[in-house]
């Protein structure tokens, strides 16, 4: 099966779903030093900002795989959530490539803090979305 990598980091998700034979077609990564790392690891440039990409240079794919910004949902962090001016939109950015594309499955990945964000609200804000997407 075809995946994209969103918000790929180290590449975690590349690495586990290639070792089980699947192939990645588009990786994005903001922070240029991972990128850097990525291409070295799986010979691929990740794209920076998916704000900043149309949803059709988003090739299709089977899978969609994000481990977006844990900063805005970290007990470690200022914990503003989606209102968080940085990266609190990213979610809904998925939301528009998986309605765009529908593929089969989704992966996403965050803190253990996101779902009791809020006491809970954020998480089920974010499902929410995620159910009107699919």
């Amino acid at each position: 099966m075809r995946f994209i990598d969103l918000f790929a980091g180290l590449g975690g998700f590349h690495l586990a779903l290639e070792a089980l034979g699947h192939k990645c077609v588009f990786a994005s990564e903001i922070n240029q030093d991972l990128a850097d790392l990525y291409k070295k690891n799986f010979g691929m440039r990740p794209h920076g900002d998916i704000r900043g990409l149309a949803l059709a240079e988003i090739p299709p794919h089977d899978i969609l795989c994000a481990g977006f910004p844990c900063q805005p949902f970290s007990k470690a962090g200022e914990q503003r959530g989606l209102k968080c001016p940085q990266w609190g939109d990213l979610i809904d950015y998925v939301v528009r490539i998986l309605r765009h594309h529908e593929p089969q499955f989704f992966l996403i990945e965050n803190v253990p803090n996101l779902v009791r964000h809020r006491k809970g609200k954020t998480w089920r804000s974010i499902q929410h979305r995620l159910r009107l997407a699919v």
